[in-house]
Order: structure tokens, then sequence, then C-alpha cells
């Protein structure tokens, strides 16, 4: 029995024994389980007070919270919104900033519209939902049901959002347009090619005034367009446009570089050495205008589509490029010029040439941007009319002043003559006629007057009038009767053979015509009459008996007669061997006459008479001359010798001339 207690304490103590052992494990484990969670606890210590505030309304009244609920509704949904939309904003950054090797344009531009129309609603509905949201912060804060603390740090969030002052998107738009910006430049680069000096001289040479072919394919073209209504919309235009200017404004610097434009800045002041130049200035200013700038202006209309007036401000930029301006101031020059009677072919070489192209500088610089071009054009066709009119109209008086200078003492043609006549047959040419009208016409509307073409034919035959009578005025003149008619069947031939089968012809009339025809023969009758006429019957048979009484007295006849021939031919030939027949035609059919009045008559006679001279000791002094030298000596009258040329220019109606003015009384001596 003993044996069966003791077996019962010792499994109690055993019993005991591990009890103890487990209680000291679990102990030890708590321990362990303590120290690793103190930190935790420090850290739940720490974050307590903002716990405490965040669930501060949970421990508000319920009537209270249940009052908010509505208000918070209200204001999430839009926040919730605007969230979704910042999502779908950092979903479009990945194909926005692709490589541009990788990138389709269209596909590109199109994901840029989606991200426009994304920051659109952004900026009108960021604001407004931070607003609801601020209302309900203001709300939570006026029941106290939050903690003001928090509130006011909410409260400042959202005022940055009402109104942000950075990027909504992180400036990915900006990239975007950026890449954009850069797609346009290398766009007008590739296809900025200016034009070959080949293909000027074609476009030079071609009379069509259509413009000339774009060389921007349309695929381009298009892709410039799009990529510029995205530019412009985002606020790109100053450095679109100033791309576009540098690009196209390049090509037409480059284009026209090679037509040598350097006389357009360095203009002679002389207006028969500025011919040339004015044909050539028309011809470039043509091409120019026609072919060049309008090619660019049709191009700057389709790149800027509906922004007309980003393209119009656009365009004239580029014209300045093409020297449009200088254009026009060597325009200005030709007006500029000395005064001249040809001065009046430039003004209108230079009016018709802006005429023609009237229309085109009215669709390429009738805009604002153009204002420049037009007020210089403007100024420019008014001093081309103005001063065109002042010079037609002075000219009957400078042919009249012309009468107060002595005529030319070789009985040649003045000069005036010969310019007048060519001068006003080119007045009345196609080329002419029609422009110098017209500027009459304009001239006399500006004073509120009619000008019919009557009237310009009817000036120009007061001119023709005007010199006329100042061959009369010139023929009186002459001291010598018989220079004087040399002079009157010069002029009046040379008149009447530089007028025949003219518009000047047309314009006087067919009597006119042969009434001058007449003038020819009269005179050189005249002449003759009044010259050489009158030798040959010096040589007169009257007397001479030739029977051996009378030879004696024949002879001494024959050497008076002969004596007073040679004398009084020696003082004709030497006086008219200074006077000029400068028509070829008309000198030697004259040398003829002349020739027909003395050979003949003098070749009888000294078959006749000279035998009774010729075996006399003395005979050298009456018989100075034989048939063939009289013949070479009256065959060589009359040949012009060369003359310095004149010029005739305009003077002051009150009768002041320029001294290059006095120079065309004299003999036109080269004409013939």
């Amino acid at each position: 029995m003993d044996q069966d207690v003791d077996d019962r304490a010792a499994g109690s103590l055993a019993a005991a024994a591990r009890a103890l052992r487990a209680g000291v494990e679990r102990s030890r484990a708590l321990g362990q389980a303590l120290a690793r969670a103190g930190p935790r606890l420090e850290e739940i210590q720490a974050a307590l007070p903002a716990l405490e505030a965040a669930v501060r309304p949970i421990r508000a009244p319920m009537a209270e919270l249940a009052a908010a609920g509505p208000h918070i509704d209200r204001a999430v949904g839009p926040a919730a919104a605007v969230l979704k939309v910042f999502d779908a904003v950092h979903g479009l950054e990945p194909p926005l900033l692709l490589p541009a090797g990788a990138r389709d344009l269209p596909g590109y531009l199109a994901v840029v519209g989606r991200l426009e129309e994304a920051l659109g609603f952004l900026s009108g509905n960021c604001g407004l939902a931070a607003q609801w949201l601020a209302d309900i912060v203001e709300y939570l804060g006026d029941h106290d049901l939050a903690d003001p603390r928090f509130l006011a740090e909410v409260g400042v969030a959202l005022d940055g959002l009402k109104n942000p002052s950075g990027y909504l998107d992180g400036g990915l738009l900006a990239a975007a347009l950026d890449m954009l910006e850069a797609e346009f430049r290398r766009l007008l680069a590739e296809h900025s090619t200016p034009l070959s000096m080949q293909q000027q001289q074609q476009q030079l040479n071609t009379a069509s005034a259509s413009p000339a072919p774009s060389r921007i394919p349309a695929s381009a073209v298009k892709k410039l367009t799009l990529i510029l209504d995205r530019l412009l919309a985002n606020g790109r235009q100053e450095s679109s446009i100033a791309m576009y200017i540098d690009a196209r404004g390049s090509v037409v610097s480059a284009s026209l570089h090679n037509l040598g434009l350097d006389y357009l800045r360095n203009p002679a002041d002389d207006a028969q050495a500025l011919g040339p130049g004015v044909e050539l200035w028309g011809r470039q200013l043509e091409f120019v205008v026609r072919r060049l700038l309008e090619s660019e202006r049709q191009l700057c209309v389709k790149v800027f589509g509906q922004h007309k007036s980003d393209a119009s401000a656009c365009f004239a930029e580029v014209a300045a490029r093409a020297s449009v301006l200088d254009f026009l101031r060597f325009g200005r020059a030709a007006s500029d010029a000395k005064k001249d009677p040809i001065k009046l072919m430039r003004l209108l070489e230079v009016f018709d040439s802006l005429n023609k192209l009237r229309l085109d500088f009215n669709r390429l610089f009738g805009g604002n941007a153009c204002a420049d071009i037009q007020c210089q054009t403007r100024d420019l066709v008014k001093l081309l009319v103005d001063g065109a009119v002042e010079i037609f109209e002075e000219l009957i008086v400078q042919v009249e002043l012309q009468r107060q200078m002595p005529p030319p003492p070789d009985g040649g043609v003045p000069r005036l003559v010969t310019f007048i006549v060519e001068y006003c047959n080119r007045l009345l040419s196609e080329k002419y006629r029609p422009v110098l009208a017209q500027v009459l016409t304009i001239h006399r509307s500006w004073r509120k007057e009619v000008f019919t073409d009557k009237m310009l034919a009817a000036a120009v035959l007061k001119i023709v009038k005007a010199l006329e009578a100042n061959f009369d005025v010139w023929s009186r003149a002459y001291g010598n009767k018989t220079l004087s008619y040399i002079f009157m069947m010069n002029t009046r031939w040379h008149f009447f053979k530089h007028v025949k089968a003219t518009k000047l012809a047309e314009l006087l009339g067919d009597l006119w015509i042969r009434d001058h025809e007449q003038f020819k023969d009269y005179y050189m009758t005249m002449f003759m009459r009044a010259s050489w006429g009158a030798l040959s019957p010096l040589l007169n048979r009257e007397g001479l008996i030739l029977f051996s009484k009378g030879r004696a007295t024949a002879k001494d006849l024959v050497k008076q007669r002969l004596k007073t021939f040679n004398a009084r031919f020696s003082e004709m030939f030497h006086e008219q061997s200074s006077w000029i027949i400068p028509d070829k035609d008309l000198r030697r059919e004259t040398c003829d006459h002349v020739m027909q009045a003395i050979v003949p008559p003098y070749r009888s006679y000294m078959q006749n008479y000279g035998p009774l001279v010729e075996q006399d000791v003395s005979a050298s002094k009456y018989v100075k001359y034989t048939v063939d030298g009289l013949e070479k000596m009256l065959g060589a009258l009359f040949v012009p010798r060369p003359r310095r040329s004149g010029s005739f220019q305009i003077g002051h109606s009150n009768g002041k001339m320029s001294s290059a003015m006095t120079g065309m009384y004299r003999s036109a001596s080269s004409v013939k």
C-alpha cells in the first residue's frame, strides 16, 4: 500500500516538473514576443494622433454624418472623372515620345488631338472639381467633423489645383509640339530647293503667265498643313511663321541669286543707258511676280489653309526676300533720270511693265501685310505718269525753241529732224502708242478731263508741223541762197524718205506724202539754176570765127572764157566742197545733174577750141582741167564727213536749254 502511495507521489512530482518547464518556456516565448513588439508599439503610438484625427468624423454624431453624405457624393463624382482623365493623359505618353522614325504622322497627330482634348477637359474641370472639394472641406470645418489641421492642409492642396501654375500633363504636350516643329522644319528643308540657273532661264524665256509649278509634292503640303494647324492651335504661331519664312524666303533669295540683280541697286542716271536695264527689269519683274511669287503665294495659301492672316503676313516676308522693293526702286530711278526725250520711252516701258502686272500686284500684295509695296507702287505709278506727260507736252516747245539755232553750215539735215521723225514713229508704234494713250488718259482723269486717241494724233501732228515750220526759218537764215536750196532739198527729202510707209505717214496722209516727194525735184532745179546751171553758158561760142584773119581773136576769146570758167568753177567747187548731201542716192543724182550740166559742154568746147590754146606756151594757165578730171572732181562733191553725234535733251520752256540740246541743229551727216 505504501508502495502505491510512493508511486503516486513520484508521478505527481514529475507532472509538476513538466508543467513548470512548460511555463518557463511560455514565459521565455512571451518575453521574446514582447521584445519584438516593442518597436511596433512605438510606431503605433506615434501614429495614434493622426489616426485619432482620421477617425474623429466617425465619432461624430450620426445625424451630422448623414447630412454630410450628399455633399461629399456631389464632389467626389467630378473629382473621380478628373482623375480618370489624368490616368488617360499618362497613357498617351508612350506613343507621343516615340522617336521620329517610328512615328506615323496622321496617327501621331490623332494622339496629339486626344491629348489636347484631355487637357482641355482638365483645364475646364480640374478647377471646378477642386472648388467642389474645397466646399466640402469648408463644410467639414464649419461642422467640426474633421481635424482643423488636416482640413487646412487639404485646403492648401486644393488651392493649387484650382489655379495650376504648371503643366497639367507634366510638359507632355510641349514635348509633342517640339517634335512637330522639328518635323515641320524637316519637311520644309527637304522640299525647299531653289531654282537652278537653267530653270530660271527657261521660265524667263517662257511667255506663259502661269505660275511656276510647285516642286513640293501634294503629300508633303498636306503634312505641312496638318502640322501647322496643330502648332497654331497651341500658340506656336511665331515660331511656325519664322520657320516657314526662313525656309521659303531662303529659296526665293537663292533662286534670284543667279539673275544678277545688282543693277537694281546701282541704276544709271541716263535714260539712254537705262534702256537695256529697263528691258531686263521688265522681264525679270514678270518672272518674279507671275512665276516665282505667284507659286509661293499658292503654296502659302495651301499650307496655312484657313489661317489667312498668318498666310498674308508670311507671304509678305517671303516677297521681301524676292527684292520686290528693289525692283520698285529701280523703276523710281528711271523716273528720276535726267530729263530727256528718250526718258519718255523709259517711263512708258516701266509703266507698261507695271500695268501688265497690275492684277497680279493686286492679288499678291493686296493685304495689309504688304502695305509698303502697295504704297511704293502707287507712288511710282504717279511719278511715271506725271513724268511721261510732262516730257510729251514739252516736246513741241523744245522743237519750237530750236528755231533760234542756226542751221547746219554744211547744208546737211539737222539732227533734230532725224530725231523727231524717228521719235514720233516710235511713239506711234504698237509698242508705245497704246501705253502713251493710257498714260495721258490717266493723267487727264486725275484732272477730271477726258482724253481720246484722236487727241494724241493731233498732238503728234502739231509736233511735225512745228518741225516743218523750223525748215523755213532755218532756210532763210542762210546768207547763201544756193546753200539754202541744198539744205531744203536735203531736209525735205530726208523728211519724206523717213516718213514714207510709217505710222507717221498714215497720220499725215497721202496728199502730204505726194507733196513732199515733189520737193526734191523742185529744190534740185532751184539749186542747179542758181549754181552749176549758170556755169556752162560761160563756155559760149559767140564770136569764135576760125578763119585765118579771125584766128588770133578767137584764141584770145577762148583764153578769156576758159579763164573765167576756171575761176568760177574753182570758186564754186571750193565753196560746195564743204557742203554735204547725206543721202547716198540723192547725192549720186545731184552729182549726175552737175556733171551733165558741166562735163558735156566742157568736153565739146575743148574738142572744138582747145587746140587754139593747148599749143600756146601758157596753155596751163587756161586749160586747168581735163574732162576726166572734172568728172572725178564733180563726182566727189557733197560726201559727208564724220561728225560728232549730239543728243536731244528737254530743257526748260523759259528758253534755258542744256548744253547737249544745242548740238541738235547740227547736220546728221551719218544718215544714208
